[in-house]
């Protein structure tokens, strides 16, 4: 092999030196096409003129590839600027500062270095405002060199590649999908699409380090998060997954300085052990300490009425909530129970929704109805006995598509008995009667939330927590300006040893503070009263500054969730996530990916 195959072998491997083998091997063809005795002075003149014609060619800009605006008919790139980085102008060589599709500093540079070009650049574009495909330069075939560039993998140092792995881990932990979907052939497909470059990493990457770290990082932003925090609240319950393996959740409530309600999941943590309130007790305690929650921040817990639940909130001494929604829940069950009305309209729409459910012409017949008589083709829904409002739900679905139900069941004689007739459908059982008790008029007709009697002691419980708050802030901000932080170089003198600090007069303290807050509570009582359908949260964002003390107790007690069901949604979650394909999950595992699935943004 020649010197001149051996170069244009190399410039196969390495884009980069195809241009001086080309030009290597012209130099070397020249003697072999003129020889000695054939070279004349024209011809040799003529070789001149062609060699710095060559060296002028190789001056020439390339356009941009795939431009769609025809700016970029005034600038380009060198040739051996193989990823077109650096935007060159045509007339001046100047180079232009411009990140990638953005053409604003190129008008700028014609604009005030060539405004002939400018000008005439707008003129073309006022007479074709819409054919900018005629300006724009014409598409050239790319070069080998390029073409390696564009079909070159990223490294997985880059950042590109960085930067779409932690999108996919980011898209896994946040929809709950299993870590397998990265082997599958439509997955593969959609990213080879979207990005021929980026080569997906194997799913035991993701499984073992990219959700890992990506649960790292998320647990160290929870954790500034609550290092910021005053109070909060929490609610918690246990449940079992599909592999009947135990779980304890735990989640967080509390208010940001702007009086947003923020909700975090701490925990699934897996619960081996027997469910007794002491072990219960000790696991909550353990994760609040793994947080670095003190428990003097905790208001209260939110539970059920499970007994070992709230024998564990009563050992750790802490302050209990009984769900508002299983609460309310019991009531109406107990309440109904013995209601022969209510029982009959309960099984009749229960018998209704079995049979639509399990018959398809009836459901089709049922669609026709529903378009007939323009209600909204929705679907019958059956009662849960352990879902709160099911049996609400029920019978609310069935009185809206009662005109469509009626035309279905009075069609077939078999039927006929199922269709509701007038008792069935009567709904005042809310209207006031002459019978009613006091107690069944406040509970039909509930205005006032707090009665006039108590409202004395509210405000005594309130200023008094108010005074015991201002007090440890004053103690606090005390202790930090009596024993200032302690310079170890500097040497204490005798002076300093023997100089003693007056404390402050504590009665003169606590009467000038009694006044400022009973006359802050006595503000707020006054102030005109919001509508009970607006935000609490929102009003006391604008007030905190008119109320600074009474702020700082709305903010530890109106981040208190009225019910558990934070804690319902975790388990709704978490079965999401041991599902039957992935019922292998270890307990680790299925923490990291609960608790990313709920904190992620």
């Amino acid at each position: 092999m020649n010197p001149s195959q051996k170069l244009v072998c190399n410039a196969i491997n390495w884009p980069r030196t195809l241009s001086v083998a080309f030009r290597h091997l012209a130099n070397q063809m020249q003697p072999w096409t003129l020889g000695p005795c054939m070279r004349t002075p024209g011809v040799t003149k003529m070789a001149e003129a062609g060699g710095e014609h060559a060296r002028d060619a190789e001056e020439t800009l390339v356009p941009k590839t795939n431009s769609t605006s025809a700016i970029w008919q005034y600038f380009g790139f060198k040739k051996e600027d193989n990823l077109q980085s650096q935007v060159l102008c045509r007339t001046c060589r100047a180079v232009v500062a411009t990140s990638r599709g953005n053409t604003t500093n190129l008008h700028h540079h014609l604009l005030h270095h060539h405004k002939e070009l400018h000008e005439q650049f707008k003129a073309s574009q006022s007479r074709a405002p819409s054919s900018s495909k005629a300006t724009r330069p014409s598409l050239q075939q790319q070069s080998i060199a390029q073409s390696f560039v564009r079909l070159t993998p990223y490294e997985k140092s880059s950042k590109r590649h960085i930067e779409i792995t932690e999108a996919i881990t980011h898209c896994l932990a946040k929809d709950m999908m299993p870590t397998n979907t990265v082997t599958r052939p439509g997955f593969l497909s959609l990213v080879h699409k979207l990005d021929r470059r980026y080569e997906v990493p194997s799913r035991t990457y993701f499984s073992d380090v990219a959700i890992p770290n990506l649960y790292e990082k998320c647990r160290t932003t929870v954790e500034s998060e609550l290092d910021q925090v005053e109070y909060f609240a929490c609610t918690t319950d246990l449940w079992s997954s599909r592999t009947t393996e135990p779980y304890i959740s735990l989640t967080v409530h509390f208010l940001d300085r702007e009086f947003q309600l923020k909700t975090r999941c701490l925990q699934t943590q897996y619960f081996p052990g027997e469910h007794t309130g002491e072990n219960i007790a000790y696991g909550l305690r353990e994760a609040l300490t793994s947080w670095h929650l003190g428990e003097e921040q905790l208001t209260c817990v939110t539970t059920d009425n499970g007994a070992n639940v709230v024998k564990a909130i009563e050992l750790n001494h802490w302050v209990r909530l009984q769900c508002f929604g299983h609460r309310l829940h019991l009531a109406i069950e107990n309440a109904l129970k013995d209601d022969r009305r209510i029982a009959r309209a309960t099984g009749l729409c229960k018998k209704m929704v079995g049979h639509f459910s399990h018959s398809w012409k009836q459901k089709t017949a049922l669609r026709r109805a529903q378009q007939k008589h323009n209600l909204p083709e929705h679907a019958l829904v059956t009662e849960c006995p352990t879902r709160w409002g099911s049996k609400q739900k029920m019978m609310g679905r069935i009185l809206e598509q009662q005109r469509a139900l009626s035309d279905v069941l009075s069609a077939d004689r078999k039927t006929r008995h199922l269709d509701p007739s007038w008792q069935d459908l009567e709904t005042s059982v809310l209207a006031g009667k002459e019978g009613d008790t006091d107690l069944t008029k406040d509970i039909k007709f509930k205005s006032s939330y707090i009665s006039v009697e108590k409202v004395q002691d509210i405000k005594t419980r309130v200023m008094s927590e108010m005074k015991d708050t201002s007090q440890k802030e004053g103690e606090d901000s005390q202790a930090k300006s009596v024993n200032p932080p302690i310079d170890k170089r500097a040497k204490p003198s005798l002076g300093s040893l023997l100089k003693s600090n007056p404390g402050p007069t504590s009665t003169t303290f606590d009467m000038q503070m009694e006044q400022a807050i009973e006359a802050e509570v006595n503000s707020y009582l006054l102030s005109p009263t919001i509508d009970s359908e607006a935000d609490p949260l929102t009003w006391w964002k604008l007030h905190h500054l008119t109320y600074p003390k009474l702020s700082k107790l709305a903010r530890r007690y109106l981040c208190i969730p009225a019910t558990s069901s934070p804690s319902e949604r975790l388990f709704s979650t978490s079965g999401n996530v041991v599902t039957c394909q992935r019922a292998c999950l270890k307990p680790t595992k299925v923490n990291m990916l609960v608790f990313l699935a709920k904190n992620l943004p």
